[in-house]
């Protein structure tokens, strides 16, 4: 909101510069967030009087001009201006003078006639040329005839002036005018606000005679007054006027619509003007428009109309959408002599929705969108139509037609003087707060500092005991509220269990070599079931209003994104990689889809290409299952779960179904590993790539021994290799479970080292190797309790398995 410094002082005493004025009332809770000085560095303009103009004898587009520039004194003036005439009082940059830019005025000679000085333009005075009214938009700007030649055409044009730049917060809409800026400042300063003359001397006839108006729906439109203002003559609005508006931002257009931009500016209310000669009937019918119906509005648009719009109307034709634009029908111009003044309340939302649907945004829509006071539309109107008498030389009609409630019941709030005290940490006095809310404008009663506020209809957003304790608060001034330390017990910050393994996780696979990636939670329907290890049938989870058609469903797994990424990579001649994410999936198990899906932590990890490369040894390492199992069953002793973790094969969608394998805990299936299907392979263009999905929930939320630390042994360790022929299918890790079960407390490690099937073998059997240690900590161990549990082990297996030790 931009606030003419010169046009609050009418409203209020401010005897502080602007800047002082800026910072008050940020202080006071609105901020300020710039002052602009409307004098761009100007000096020495005075008012001129053009006493002749002839044409220039040496160019067609200049003229050589006699300038009374006071004092007697007159000045030859070459000017190329189109609209430069005798008899105007124009603006004049004597020599000397400087204009913005620190362009300095000098004398000169222009196609051999001497110029001493400058006639000036709006634009070449600093105004945008946006605001420049449109007769004056390609030359100079005349000036009013009571101007006095000599005289300082800054205090004309109002250029001496400052713009306070309001950044508002939706709940002040209050200060979207200046007279709301006014009763702010007003409360500031300790100054009483002088509000504008709103009386009318109206003529014999009634408005009645004239118009009807009609509301159909009085949810929409709560309260709508019709104004009669007959006999207007169309001309430009007075300089004064003008020049508010500019400091604006708005641009005159002419006197009629300047009084209603003025209005709006100066009320905060939004007023229409029609041509009653062009409305095409005696009656207003505001109704909601219907579909596909058409209407001009005043920027020459043809627009489309919805049912959900509010539309003014002739009774049957749109005149304007309500609250956003007017229609081009209806419009003022230069022949107008009838006015019909429209002063309404529109629902908010209701125009919000047009302006939006019709990408049209006004000042007005702005306003009816943030809210205006209903309570002050008639006292808007009563000045606008007051104004049109005085500027344009119009005879009101006596009356007002209305429809609908005109004025609002105002509301109390109740506010405890202690308790404002406690929150604010302050003693502020009942006198001093009955004080501070009759700045405000408040009226109250109060009672052993019980205070019963009646909140004004221009302040909607005070609703609660906060609200005042807040307006208190600011006005007494923020800077005034003593500073207190917060009393607390001090406890020293961590993290919960499941953040530490959940970070753990992360550390532990960032260490192993893989880069962490972050996707969308979001996939195509058919990439959103895959990799799915559950037993149980999933349904897809469709978001209402999906970005795209590959992001419109959400995943229950993080593999289709993560392959996502190595395909991406691929493609730009990464050939090794290894990456892994945490992150959340959807699942649900609903084929109609009634309460939230369930929502797990996954991790997961993709690698291919060389793992690991040593090039002066010359290793080279390239991704297999058991790189991928490795780095799995490290994780698990990471997270104490070694022991309750087993690998049992399996077959998952889009896995390769030899190359994998089921990840169990306690027996439970929690995940998998292995490599892709060599058709998915295919299809993504990449080479050998194995993965795996852990649910990490349930991991997480497993309970777990404490991790205890063991010295290390100081009595020798005896090693026993041996070599099993067993059936080709059978799996390693069920001899493993054999061999640790019989070999008892002695047996601390068992270890796989060797695996053959060659010519030398028997059809349908393998060997195995393993490694048994087994060692007391307490003592060293004899040749014969090594043989006995030895061979305990050895005969579990042969009845178990039908292993035999391979000869």
């Amino acid at each position: 909101m931009l606030i003419s410094y010169n046009w609050l002082k009418e409203y209020v005493n401010v005897e502080i510069s602007p800047s002082e004025l800026a910072d008050k009332i940020t202080k006071s809770g609105i901020e300020v967030e710039m002052v602009e000085s409307l004098n761009k560095g100007i000096s020495g303009v005075v008012v001129g009087y053009v006493e002749e103009c002839i044409q220039h004898p040496n160019a067609d587009k200049l003229r050589v001009c006699k300038v009374d520039v006071g004092q007697g004194e007159v000045s030859q003036i070459v000017c190329g201006a189109p609209n430069v005439a005798q008899g105007q009082k124009v603006a004049v940059a004597v020599p000397g003078a400087v204009l913005p830019g620190n362009f300095k005025i000098k004398k000169a000679k222009l196609r051999g006639e001497e110029s001493h000085g400058m006639i000036c333009s709006l634009t070449e005075l600093g105004v945008d040329t946006k605001l420049v009214p449109k007769e004056y938009a390609t030359g100079i700007f005349v000036m009013p005839s009571d101007a006095e030649p000599g005289s300082d055409a800054l205090e004309y044009l109002n250029l001496n002036d400052h713009v306070l730049e309001l950044g508002l917060t939706p709940n002040r809409a209050d200060c979207l005018n200046v007279i709301g800026v006014a009763n702010e400042v007003a409360a500031i300063l300790e100054q009483e606000v002088k509000l504008p003359n709103t009386s009318i001397k109206t003529s014999e006839e009634k408005a009645g005679e004239f118009i009807s108006v009609q509301i159909e729906s009085l949810e929409d439109n709560p309260y709508y007054g019709a104004m009669i203002i007959r006999d207007v003559k169309i001309g430009p609005s007075p300089l004064w006027m003008q020049n508010r508006l500019m400091a604006s931002g708005i641009r005159p257009i002419n006197n009629i619509v300047d009084i209603t931009n003025y209005v709006l500016l100066e009320y905060g209310q939004p007023l229409h003007a029609f041509d009653y000669n062009r409305l095409g009937s005696k009656e207003i019918v505001i109704r909601r428009a219907t579909e596909g119906e058409h209407i001009q509005t005043l920027d020459d648009q043809d627009r489309k109309l919805k049912e959900t719009h509010l539309v003014i109307t002739n009774g049957k034709d749109p005149i304007a959408v309500a609250g956003v634009m007017g229609g081009a029908t209806s419009e003022v111009q230069s022949d107008t002599t009838n006015v019909l003044l429209e002063a309404a309340y529109f629902a908010s939302g209701r125009v919000r929705a047009a302006s939006k649907d019709l990408g049209l945004r006004s000042e007005a829509s702005s306003r009816y969108e943030k809210g205006i006071d209903r309570n002050r539309v008639y006292a808007a109107a009563m000045r606008a139509a007051s104004l049109m008498a005085e500027l344009a030389g119009g005879k009101v009609a006596e009356g007002i037609v209305e429809a609908g409630k005109r004025e609002v019941n105002t509301y109390s709030v109740k506010m405890d003087v202690s308790r404002m005290n406690n929150l604010l940490g302050t003693e502020i006095t009942s006198e001093q707060t009955g004080s501070i809310f009759k700045r405000l404008g408040f009226s109250y009663k109060e009672s052993d500092g019980q205070f019963e506020v009646n909140v004004p209809s221009r302040r909607p957003d005070i609703t609660i005991e906060a609200d005042l304790i807040e307006e208190v608060g600011r006005i007494y001034g923020y800077d005034r509220i003593p500073t207190t330390y917060l009393l607390s017990e001090a406890r020293p910050g961590g993290l919960t269990k499941n953040q530490a393994q959940r970070r753990n996780i992360r550390t532990y696979l960032e260490g192993a070599g893989l880069y962490q990636a972050v996707t969308y939670a979001l996939t195509t329907p058919l990439k959103s079931t895959h990799f799915s290890f559950s037993k149980e049938k999933v349904y897809p989870i469709s978001v209402a209003h999906p970005m795209s058609e590959e992001r419109s469903t959400l995943r229950m797994s993080l593999l289709p994104q993560l392959l996502e990424v190595l395909q991406y990579n691929r493609n730009r001649s990464m050939e090794d990689l290894a990456i892994y994410e945490m992150g959340s999936v959807f699942i649900n198990r609903q084929e109609v889809l009634t309460d939230l899906p369930e929502e797990y932590v996954f991790v997961s990890g993709a690698v291919t290409g060389v793992f690991n490369e040593h090039l002066w040894q010359g290793e080279r390492k390239t991704v297999d299952f058991y790189v991928l199992k490795g780095i799995l069953e490290g994780l698990m002793g990471e997270l104490n779960l070694s022991e309750r973790i087993t690998y049992e094969a399996g077959e998952i969608e889009n896995m390769h179904p030899g190359r994998t394998a089921i990840v169990k805990l306690d027996g439970i299936s929690v995940g998998f590993v292995g490599q892709l299907h060599p058709a998915l392979q295919k299809e993504l263009d990449v080479k050998d790539t194995y993965v795996f999905e852990l649910n990490a929930t349930s991991l997480l939320e497993k309970e777990t021994d404490q991790m205890v630390y063991q010295t290390l042994p100081r009595y020798p360790s005896i090693t026993r290799d041996i070599a099993l022929v067993v059936d080709q299918e059978l799996p390693a890790g069920d001899l493993t479970t054999v061999i640790q079960a019989a070999g008892g407390e002695l047996l601390k490690e068992v270890n796989l080292f060797d695996l053959y099937e060659g010519e030398k073998m028997e059809e349908g059997k393998k060997s195995l190797a393993f490694s048994l240690k087994y060692f007391d900590p307490e003592r060293t161990l004899t040749d014969e309790e090594v043989v006995t549990a030895h061979n305990r082990v050895l005969k579990s297996l042969e009845e178990r398995f039908g292993a035999q030790l391979r000869k």
